[in-house]
């Protein structure tokens, strides 16, 4: 696991976008709980960091696919997939794990 941000710097309902050997990662604070997930939208790689965030979806910019953030898949399509990172959160700092 790697330290990768610290919770104070994600305000609740925002995102925080970090890089991780060229892997751009998005950091969203859904009702207090930590998602990281690759940043690149599956449709067209659009980032997700600066999506519209609910409680329940990230919806990508471009084209408005909404990917949901308990499922990590499209909301239309369960077959499309996120890939999502383990979280875990020591004190005020957020750690994930690189390695599927």
């Amino acid at each position: 696991m790697i330290k990768i941000a610290s919770l104070s710097e994600i305000p609740l309902g925002g995102s925080k976008l970090i890089f991780f050997d060229e892997t751009p990662i998005a950091l969203f604070n859904i009702n207090g709980k930590i998602h990281a997930w690759d940043n690149r939208c599956p449709h067209r790689g659009a980032s997700l960091s600066d999506g519209y965030i609910s409680d329940e979806t990230i919806q990508c910019k471009y084209h408005l696919w909404k990917f949901s953030i308990e499922e990590q898949c499209a909301v239309e399509n369960d077959q499309i997939k996120i890939r999502a990172f383990k979280v875990n959160i020591i004190d005020d700092d957020i750690f994930i794990e690189t390695k599927p």
